[in-house]
């Protein structure tokens, strides 16, 4: 199997701890890419339309897209409930969890490329606020349920907390989200002490 990725894309990011921690890690070829935005990219449109990184290039040629749908396809292949609960109540709570943080990824990503990205005079503020409150305003919510989902085994909504952590400090070093969310810094901190979860940091600004 193949993995495009890129070290900066926490997304990426969330596959990667996710192959290590189920054992798969050494199966999968990791193959670099580029994504700017406003820049063409050919050869990777041909792999995926969207230009979303990652995507899991099966050995057949198959494609597997959403870091959602490959940790899914990954923790089947691994012999299935590792990391996404297999039935219950605790499945939909993980897989909701889940899909609210992809949500404050995605919103932080679209701050990143607002504020840094797009060329200043056509920069629209009240527009990044309002997707930097929601990833905030994410933040507040799983500060009130941290306990609860440190007391449960490794799931894929831990890891997903762990990379929205890991790219508010990568993207947003000043947002001050330690001082205002103590209970997900230690989080924080606990899920650093897996390796999987440390040597996937991304590298330095």
């Amino acid at each position: 199997m193949k993995l495009t990725y890129s070290p900066a894309s926490p997304f990426a990011r969330k596959v990667r701890i996710a192959a290590i921690e189920l054992g798969l890690i050494d199966r999968i070829e990791f193959a670099p890419v580029a994504v700017v935005p406003g820049q063409p990219n050919d050869e990777y449109s041909k792999i995926h339309p969207l230009k979303k990184l990652p995507v899991l290039i099966l050995d057949n040629g198959d494609v597997v897209v959403d870091s959602y749908v490959i940790v899914e396809y990954l923790d089947e292949l691994a012999g299935g409930g590792k990391l996404i609960p297999a039935s219950g109540a605790l499945r939909w709570k993980v897989k909701s969890d889940h899909s609210l943080l992809q949500g404050m990824l995605d919103s932080m990503l679209l701050c990143r490329y607002e504020n840094m990205v797009r060329p200043e005079p056509l920069r629209w503020q009240a527009w990044s606020d309002d997707h930097w409150n929601r990833a905030w305003l994410g933040m507040a919510r799983f500060e009130g349920q941290v306990d609860a989902m440190m007391a449960r085994p490794l799931d894929i909504a831990q890891i997903g907390l762990a990379c929205v952590l890991g790219y508010a400090d990568f993207r947003f070093a000043d947002c001050g989200w330690r001082k205002a969310y103590p209970k997900l810094d230690a989080f924080h901190q606990k899920m650093l002490e897996r390796p999987s979860v440390k040597i996937s940091l991304p590298p330095a600004a």
